[in-house]
C-alpha cells in the first residue's frame, strides 16, 4: 500500500503510527517549523517528530495550492491514498485528484455537524451528549466530503474538551485503518451528506471566553468545559482576570442578580445565573497557578455579594 500522510499537531500523531504500523507510509506532509517557547526557536511539527523517528522523508510546504513543484513531487509518488488529519492548509483540486482511491480526511465529528477547525471544543460547548471521528472522501469543499466510516464516543457531563480529544486522538487510527482497508476490499459505500443537517465550528475566538453571567449555570458549565484546555473561561474579580477551569451545576434557583457570589466554601464558591447556581471549583489568577477553591481559600477570600461583571 502507497500511502501519503498529510498532518500537523499531535491530534494527527496516533492516525500516523497506526498507519506506519499497519501499511508503512510513504512520504509526511506537515506545516514548516514554528517559533516555539520563549526562546522562539523553531521547533518541529508533533507529526515531523514521528516521521524523522521512523526514516520517512518529510515535505513542508507553505502553502501547497501554490507550489507546483511540490504537487508535481506528490504525482510521481503515484500514492494509492492520500490521509489527511489535522493538516492545516486546504487541499486543491490537483491534489485531491492525485491518489488512486482518493483522498481520506479524519474529523473529529459525526458530520455533517460541526464541520470546520473545532469541532470538538463546539461539541462540548454546546452541550452534545455524543460525538465521535468521521473518514470521509475529500472534495473540494470545507469537510462536506462523502462520509466512510463512524465511530461514537459519550460526552459526560464533566467532560472537558481536552479529554475529549484525547479519546477522539487515539480512536482515530484504527478508523482509518478500517477505512483504507474498506476502500481497498470494496467493503464501504460513501454517503453523502445532509446539507440541512450541517452546522459550522469555527475556530476559537478569546473573546468567547468571557462569561456572561445572565446565561444559564448549564450553558455556562458547558462553556467552561468546551474552553478548557484553551483559552480558558474567565470572569473579572476585583479588577483581575479570574480564569475558571471547573464548575458544576447546582439546580436551584436565586433571585440575586447574575453573577452574584452567594456563598463560598471548601466545595466552591456558588453564583447566581440566570438560570439555577453555578458552583465554581477550580481557579487561576494572573500570576498564580490553577489552585481549587478549598486551596484558595487558604490564603484568599472571596467578597460574598460581589458581582462578576462580563
Amino acid at each position: 500500500m502507497n500511502i501519503v500522510f498529510m498532518g500537523t499537531p499531535e491530534f494527527a500523531v496516533p492516525s500516523l503510527k497506526a498507519l506506519i504500523s499497519e501499511f508503512g507510509v510513504k512520504a509526511v506532509f506537515t506545516q514548516p517549523d514554528r517559533p516555539k517557547g520563549r526562546g522562539k526557536k523553531l521547533a518541529m511539527s508533533a507529526v515531523k517528530e514521528v516521521a524523522v523517528e521512523n526514516n520517512i522523508p518529510v515535505y513542508q510546504p507553505i502553502r501547497i495550492k501554490n507550489e507546483p513543484e511540490t504537487i508535481e513531487a506528490l504525482r510521481a509518488m503515484e500514492p494509492d491514498f492520500i490521509v489527511v488529519v489535522a493538516f492545516g492548509q486546504i487541499l486543491p483540486k490537483s491534489v485531491l485528484d492525485i491518489p488512486k482511491y482518493g483522498c481520506i480526511n479524519l474529523h473529529g465529528s459525526l458530520l455533517p455537524k460541526y464541520r470546520g477547525s473545532a469541532p470538538i471544543q463546539w461539541s462540548v460547548i454546546n452541550g452534545e451528549k455524543v460525538t465521535g471521528n468521521t473518514t470521509m472522501l475529500m472534495d473540494v469543499g470545507v469537510d462536506t466530503g462523502d462520509m466512510l466510516l463512524t465511530n461514537s464516543v459519550e460526552i459526560t457531563d464533566d467532560m472537558t474538551s481536552g479529554e475529549l480529544y484525547d479519546i477522539l486522538m487515539e480512536t482515530g487510527g484504527k478508523l482509518l485503518v478500517d477505512t483504507i482497508n474498506g476502500l481497498v476490499n470494496n467493503t464501504i459505500s460513501p454517503v453523502k451528506q445532509d446539507e440541512s443537517k450541517s452546522c459550522h465550528a469555527p475556530m476559537l475566538d478569546k473573546n468567547l471566553a468571557n462569561i456572561d453571567w445572565s446565561k444559564g449555570a448549564i450553558e455556562i458549565h458547558n462553556l467552561v468545559r468546551g474552553l478548557n484546555p484553551w483559552p480558558i473561561a474567565y470572569t473579572q474579580y476585583m479588577d483581575k482576570q479570574m480564569k475558571i477551569y471547573e464548575t458544576k451545576v447546582i439546580e436551584k434557583d436565586s433571585a440575586k442578580t447574575p453573577g452574584t457570589i452567594l456563598s463560598v466554601s471548601k466545595a466552591g464558591v456558588e453564583v447566581s445565573t440566570g438560570k439555577n447556581v453555578l458552583l465554581i471549583k477550580k481557579v487561576q489568577f494572573p500570576n498564580g497557578k490553577p489552585l481549587y477553591i478549598e486551596q484558595y481559600i487558604n490564603g484568599n477570600s472571596f467578597e460574598i455579594g460581589y458581582i462578576f461583571n462580563k
